[in-house]
């Protein structure tokens, strides 16, 4: 067993390859050469970056590695991470039972068949977005005009949120998941998000609506940052991943035109697509962070209480030994027929994502409409020319100039 580190520590974030959809040469290279590498967190700091799929599955399920951001030893990629993330703690940087307490409270909106009775108003957001688009011309920003309003549209529904201050809340979510924002930019941010988030529930409490927030404004049992903070975790969450992945979905489809094309010949293979996408393009790159509070045996390596530890579940979405296997694709590409259900895009165990039905739904409905509906759908730069956000927490792309 490994009790020290055995190679030099691989500096993070490492620097995005040619690829867009690949995670970053540097993590794929620490796969290949064990499924638990030693690394240096650019303030110094080490921590282990967990790269094996069964490992990465060990990290976010076993209560001895920690999600609360106030241990010490927690990796923050940025200092920006860290003053997001200490100042106003959602459940998803708790642990039990604190943790399940808040989440028990929003759990029942996310439900599978909740979300599929939603599933026709979703479809008709889509067909109205597509409308309205199209009937602007014959060429649009797909991130601006489409991906982008969907979920945001679906999420202000479901929180109660007011669409017509979408602007303000993208431009500051931006803010929030850009690693290159300063500390001091990013509090300004959170503090803008959680004011307005505040004065919102504060409303909702005195002219209730049938929405989340006005669910939460009512309870006894959470106090007003606790609302403020699941707000602003689930908006943020809510519109930003989705959009980013419709976006890189259909940049990855257009890239691959037999596999769009196999989808319009049958439908059928949308839902499993969907997973596929899902791994192949993995939108948080820079993995799940997590400390261990006890010494933990890993992959042939002692972790020891008090490291950080992150779980890159881009490269456990690319292990051969899973994903490779029984006649399907190479694990490095994209396979509309391959049964991708295992993948770790949600995370694992009771920190996985609590929208996963909404954001499946969603996709759905998107990439199936896009396809049906704009069958001459394509890019019109050249890819090289295409700006991805490499330097986000979830990554996508900028825009997407297409036409039809």
């Amino acid at each position: 067993m490994t009790t020290t580190p055995t190679a030099p520590a691989l500096a993070l974030p490492a620097a995005p390859g040619s690829c867009p959809f690949d995670p970053p040469p540097a993590y794929d290279q620490a796969a290949r050469q064990g499924a638990v590498t030693p690394a240096e967190l650019p303030g110094g700091e080490f921590c282990w970056l967990v790269t094996g799929h069964q490992e990465v599955r060990t990290v976010l399920s076993d209560p001895r590695f920690s999600a609360d951001a106030r241990h010490p030893g927690f990796p923050f990629l940025t200092p920006g991470r860290r003053a997001l993330t200490v100042a106003n703690l959602s459940f998803i940087r708790m642990d039990d039972p604190e943790h399940a307490r808040l989440r028990r409270m929003v759990t029942k909106d996310f439900l599978v068949h909740r979300v599929d009775a939603m599933r026709p108003g979703i479809q008709r957001i889509v067909d109205e977005t597509i409308d309205r688009m199209t009937a602007a011309g014959a060429s649009a920003d797909l991130v601006t005009d489409f991906a982008l309003p969907v979920p945001s549209l679906v999420i202000c529904l479901l929180l109660g949120v007011p669409y017509e201050d979408h602007e303000l809340f993208q431009a500051q979510s931006r803010t929030l998941l850009d690693n290159r924002a300063t500390p001091a930019e990013v509090a300004a941010a959170q503090r803008g998000l959680i004011g307005y988030l505040s004065e919102l529930a504060a409303r909702k409490r005195s002219h209730p609506a049938d929405d989340m927030l006005s669910r939460l404004a009512a309870r006894d049992d959470v106090s007003p940052a606790e609302i403020a903070a699941t707000g602003l975790l689930l908006l943020v969450a809510g519109h930003e991943t989705t959009a980013n992945m419709t976006a890189l979905s259909t940049v990855a489809l257009l890239r691959r035109p037999e596999q769009a094309a196999r989808l319009r010949a049958d439908p059928e293979l949308l839902r499993g697509a969907v997973e596929e996408l899902l791994r192949y393009l993995t939108i948080v790159q820079s993995g799940l962070p997590r400390v261990a509070v006890e010494d933990v045996e890993l992959g042939g390596t002692l972790v020891r209480a008090g490291q950080g530890v992150l779980a890159m579940i881009s490269t456990a979405n690319r292990d051969e030994r899973l994903f490779g296997a029984d006649g399907e694709g190479a694990a490095d590409e994209l396979d509309v027929s391959r049964d991708a259900r295992r993948h770790l895009a949600f995370g694992f165990g009771v920190h996985q994502c609590l929208g996963q039905p909404l954001a499946r739904a969603e996709l759905q409905i998107a990439l199936e409409t896009l396809l049906r509906r704009l069958p001459g759908l394509r890019i019109t730069v050249p890819e090289e020319e295409l700006v991805f956000r490499g330097h986000s927490v979830v990554h996508g792309v900028d825009s997407l100039p297409v036409a039809w």
